[in-house]
């Protein structure tokens, strides 16, 4: 493999257009010069230093340092001899001089088992069996077709024994057993993308490019959705891209500064729920998930994105009072940078993947 980052990927990260940041970004197992590892990159573009730690180093971020790569505010580095399991999390030394917390890649394709929430060096790439339901599920999914959907979480739908959750290799049995016998022609799954907290059921996400661990690797989620599309059946996804929880370990003040969320409360926090709100202006942060809708898509075949608390997006005076929120630049309620989101979200999306809804 060359290296995973190009200058034309630089010119479209700054430029807020690359449509796939999975791929350049996060954690890739890499062959370079003939040396087996990992390469890193990460956007942090106000940190002074940004450093690679995990139990390889003993968490000590003088041994792991990156570099900064060009004018994007990317960081980067290539560590030898790491494999898929290893867990790691990036050290970010802010302006100033001040130690963040230590962040969970925010391109992380996947996670430590909670409590714990590091990020695990996972590879993404496999085998599919469903090209006779690619190959025909756009007919199945147009506008005037008949859809049945089966919304379901998937941590309380049916416990195992020992009250345990099912694996994604359970869930492939019976819950698509379970779906085709009752008739649905599609499985919507509450958000599978990693969250913190067990009460939030998904919707509080901080690792939005991780399928959770609760049920198995991205391997076997890969697998469950497989099984579904083997049994003619459709999968859906509830996708949270309009708020993210405080978690220290989380996308808050990710480099020192306000980087994916406003910095203004009025503009970037919800009070309902004690969550920070995306900055959908910046144009990394923008791309950052319309980037993530489109890695579902493709690296996951799922058929259709179902996107959660809309209104909340839409509209600068959801749930607030007067002098609580910010006008738009015409004076209104309507938020034109969500709005230019999700549109940009469906360009994309619908461009790149037929036939998904």
């Amino acid at each position: 493999f060359g290296p995973v980052l190009g200058e034309l990927d630089e010119y479209l990260l700054g430029e807020g257009t690359h449509k796939r940041l999975w791929q350049v970004l996060g954690a890739h197992l890499v062959v370079h010069e003939g040396v087996a590892g990992v390469h890193f990159a990460v956007w942090a573009p106000n940190a002074e230093r940004v450093s690679v730690v995990g139990d390889f180093n003993i968490w000590d971020g003088r041994r792991h340092p990156m570099r900064r790569r060009g004018p994007t505010g990317v960081w980067e580095t290539f560590i030898p001899g790491l494999g898929e399991g290893a867990t790691y999390k990036y050290e970010i030394r802010s302006a100033g001089g001040h130690l963040l917390p230590l962040k969970a890649d925010p391109v992380g394709f996947g996670s430590e088992h909670p409590p714990a929430n590091a990020s695990v060096v996972r590879r993404i790439a496999g085998d599919w069996r469903d090209a006779d339901w690619m190959g025909t599920r756009a007919a199945a999914q147009t506008i005037d077709a008949a859809i049945s959907i089966y919304e379901v979480h998937l941590g309380s739908w049916r416990r195992a024994p020992g009250d345990r959750m099912l694996s994604y290799a359970e869930l492939a049995e019976q819950l698509v057993d379970y779906v085709a016998d009752m008739g649905f022609t599609h499985v919507e799954l509450l958000p599978v993308s990693e969250y913190p907290f067990d009460g939030s059921w998904g919707y509080q996400p901080v690792g939005l490019f991780a399928p959770t661990i609760r049920h198995g690797t991205p391997a076997e989620f890969r697998a469950f959705v497989d099984a579904a599309h083997r049994r003619g059946i459709g999968v859906l996804l509830d996708w949270v891209p309009g708020h993210f929880p405080t978690d220290a370990h989380g996308l808050g003040r990710f480099d020192g500064t306000s980087l994916y969320e406003h910095a203004d409360p009025r503009e970037g926090f919800h009070q309902d729920w004690n969550t920070l709100i995306f900055n959908y202006g910046r144009v990394e942060v923008q791309n950052y998930l319309v980037s993530n809708a489109l890695y579902w898509l493709e690296e996951y075949h799922i058929d259709g994105l179902r996107v959660d608390a809309v209104a909340s997006m839409l509209y600068r005076d959801y749930s607030r009072r007067e002098g609580e929120w910010i006008p738009n630049r015409d004076g209104g309620r309507e938020n034109y940078e969500a709005i230019a989101m999700l549109q940009r979200t469906n360009i994309v999306a619908y461009g790149e993947v037929p036939g998904i809804m």
